[in-house]
């Protein structure tokens, strides 16, 4: 594993700590406005980074097909959605603003299922990693060295908000400041471990990079419409949410475009 490889994998977990950082700066939670406008760029940020830097690659990897260059991608992108709806279902969570859990019911308390939802986000994102360097050591031509730390830059940039909404909402419930970071900065854990296990099977997954791509998009794209965006878009203010949306797609975007 060369250093960039390295940087690629850690850099989403900086991210989270960063913002899990926040509770050593800031007092109580995040006021309803932030909140909503953090989570509406985290989801532009991630729809971005899921057309341009999973999407696309695959279709162009696929470009030998002609008109069925879509074909991969849209098979890639419809079982990454199955299979977070798979993980939604069958992991006991707790979402902001929700008394009620979801999944199959457990004794768990209210923290450690909302940290189970952080790391119900995380693991597409880690794989998304994960498969891009795993195009990389293919050869494959499409995914870069460039375009892996672009895509691991976007998420960390979008991790910065999931931390401070993990690790501010414990300290307001009495959590000492260092524990609360410390539960913060975990929830971002699970990427680093899902790009390494993605990267272990690069080997088989090097003739489906398409699909693999596709997947990592699709399960993206259902953390944002199941989650980010109805959480920014409930109650009053939900135009700060669709602002914050546009700020993040457009940075992603050219990210994407100019450090590729």
């Amino acid at each position: 594993m060369n250093i960039w490889t390295f940087v690629g994998i850690v850099l989403p977990l900086l991210g989270t700590a960063l913002g899990a950082a926040c509770v050593f700066v800031l007092r109580g939670s995040l006021s309803e406005r932030v909140n909503k406008a953090l989570l509406g760029f985290a989801s532009g940020v991630m729809v971005a980074a899921s057309v341009w830097s999973l999407l696309i690659p695959s279709m162009e990897h696929s470009a030998q097909l002609g008109r069925l260059a879509f074909a991969p991608a849209a098979g890639g992108f419809l079982l990454g959605m199955a299979f977070l709806l798979a993980l939604d279902r069958f992991v006991p969570h707790l979402h902001m603003d929700c008394d009620e859990p979801e999944g199959p019911s457990c004794h768990l308390g209210k923290s450690a299922m909302m940290m189970l939802a952080v790391t119900l986000h995380n693991i597409p994102e880690g794989m998304a990693v994960g498969v891009m360097l795993a195009g990389l050591g293919a050869g494959s031509g499409i995914t870069t060295m460039a375009g892996a730390l672009t895509l691991s830059l976007g998420i960390a940039i979008q991790n910065f908000p999931e931390g401070a909404i993990i690790s501010l909402p414990l300290r307001s419930q009495g959590m000492s400041r260092p524990r609360a970071f410390a539960m913060g900065a975990l929830s971002g854990a699970v990427e680093p471990v899902a790009a390494i296990a993605t990267l272990l099977l690069a080997r088989w997954l090097a003739p489906v990079l398409p699909v693999t791509l596709a997947f990592a998009a699709g399960a993206m794209f259902y953390v944002v419409v199941e989650e980010l965006i109805p959480e920014s878009a409930a109650g009053s203010h939900s135009n700060i949410g669709t602002i914050g949306f546009a700020l993040g797609f457009v940075l992603m975007m050219a990210l994407d475009v100019a450090l590729a």
